[in-house]
């Protein structure tokens, strides 16, 4: 079944691709890069983190407005979440963009360590998600027009996914129900567009009371907050050694006190728990709920907890995927000029790295073996509708995201010629939907057989609000 379809759809793409409509459009996003490249670097000048990204937003939605887009703002609860619409009737192709950026990660545009006196950095690209996204979204609605087919480009304005599950709160309010496909792309140290699992997970911030207390002169009238937290801590790290392999638990305190002779009578931890199925993932954050329980038993402190996020893995579709990566393919990569590649050499010495752009040039062949890193809320959306992404090389070859590096490379012309690339690979992929709904209604069977009949979307969260304040 897979090599039938992928050989339909890569002669559908061999034929569409030479037809010279689809050349204009992505000549055009080409002549407007540097208008496209303004927006990522005002963006990255922000770097608001998730649900605070107020300038973000609003200058995404002027963005699509001024393009002729109908702006729908405030959807899902969320101040800065928004969807973008523009055209009429089916398909329905929905592009998902983020913008948020990561707290203490402030890093000037240079190849060495240096904070550009900020409380958070753009150490995810996200600055460049969004605005190569509304670069594509503008060249579908191009397109549209310029033939005068009938079909629907929607540009999603998605908070906060870093660790805020804002798409989740998005799909719950179903935003995606009408739509038949959803693209999305990432930043990355490489063009690439293979089938890249990502873990499920739950997060929440763990709150202990006490009873404070002069610690030399009262210390048996004192309950620490934070000896829970650290009793609770110890017994999740010696739990490690009995969940499966690919399990992933991380934690910081937030607040642990404020001096060391006072009993401190609150305490805060936060946490991730992951893996490769959202099943696993509540099993073992159940667990980590009991080791807070019996912490806060053991110390004589009170406990409760506030759900942060939870986002489920991703549902590949074997249809799109190969689809996307033929695209990428097409449009190729780029060359380092010999000031970038001097930038690039000095960030991939402090990687410790030798600097290889085979992947910066050029696209990462096919892989179905890739393993599962990190969590995205682009999980729940592909529980709701057939999506596909890919990821460009907006980074110097080696280069982990959370860095300081990625934040660098981001803040300048590497991220936005990556970019470009994304850009480019997106809208060619939405105008062939367009032009093939076959396409479409293969997708749409592949998805319905990998999600089964008979499922119900269950957020991780539950039914919370969102999390507006959870970065505060």
């Amino acid at each position: 079944m897979r090599t039938l379809t992928n050989f339909i759809f890569l002669f559908v793409f061999t034929m569409s691709f030479a037809q010279s409509k689809y050349k204009s459009i992505l000549n055009d996003i080409d002549k407007n890069k540097e208008t496209y490249s303004d927006i990522a670097q005002q963006i990255w000048s922000f770097a608001e983190m998730g649900y605070q990204e107020e300038k973000s937003s609003k200058l995404l939605q002027k963005t699509l407005e001024q393009e002729g887009f109908q702006i729908e703002v405030g959807v899902a609860e969320i101040p800065t979440a928004f969807v973008a619409s523009f055209g009429s009737g089916s398909p329905v192709i929905a592009i998902l963009g983020e913008y948020d950026a990561l707290p203490g990660l402030s890093q000037k545009a240079v190849p060495y360590k240096v904070s550009n006196n900020g409380k958070a950095g753009h150490a995810c690209g996200h600055h460049l998600f969004g605005s190569a996204s509304a670069a594509a979204a503008i060249a579908i609605k191009n397109y549209l027009l310029k033939e005068g087919k009938s079909g629907t480009v929607k540009f999603y304005g998605c908070p906060a996914e870093e660790g805020g599950s804002g798409k989740v709160y998005m799909t719950r309010a179903g935003l995606f129900d009408n739509v038949d496909v959803a693209l999305h792309w990432h930043a990355d140290n490489k063009n690439a567009a293979s089938i890249r699992p990502a873990l499920a997970n739950k997060s929440a911030k763990f709150r202990f009371y006490g009873v404070s207390a002069h610690a030399a002169g009262a210390p048996e009238k004192g309950r620490s907050a934070l000896d829970a937290v650290e009793a609770m801590n110890t017994m999740v790290n010696m739990m490690r050694e009995h969940v499966t392999e690919s399990t992933r638990i991380h934690y910081v305190i937030t607040r642990g006190g404020e001096a060391p002779n006072v009993v401190p009578d609150f305490a805060e931890v936060y946490y991730y728990a992951r893996h490769r199925t959202r099943d696993e993932v509540t099993n073992v954050f159940d667990r980590i709920v009991d080791a807070a329980k019996g912490a806060a038993l053991g110390t004589g402190t009170e406990m409760d907890y506030e759900m942060i996020g939870g986002t489920h893995e991703l549902l590949f579709n074997d249809v799109l995927q190969p689809m996307v990566h033929k695209n990428l393919e097409s449009i190729g990569g780029y060359t380092y000029t010999e000031e970038e590649k001097a930038f690039a050499q000095k960030i991939a010495e402090s990687l410790g790295e030798p600097l290889n752009t085979q992947f910066v040039e050029g696209v990462a062949p096919y892989d179905e073996s890739s393993k599962a890193g990190g969590s995205t809320d682009v999980g729940d959306v592909s529980f709701a509708v057939p999506t596909a992404g890919l990821r460009a090389a907006t980074w110097v070859p080696g280069t982990p995201a959370h860095s300081w590096q990625a934040v660098a490379a981001g803040g300048t012309n590497i991220g936005n010629k990556g970019m470009i690339i994304a850009a480019k690979t997106i809208a060619l992929t939405g105008m062939q939907l367009i032009d093939n709904p076959k396409i479409i209604k293969a997708a749409q069977d592949d998805f319905m057989q990998k999600r089964g009949k008979d499922f119900e979307y269950n957020p991780m969260l539950g039914d919370r609000k969102p999390a507006l304040d959870y970065r505060n």
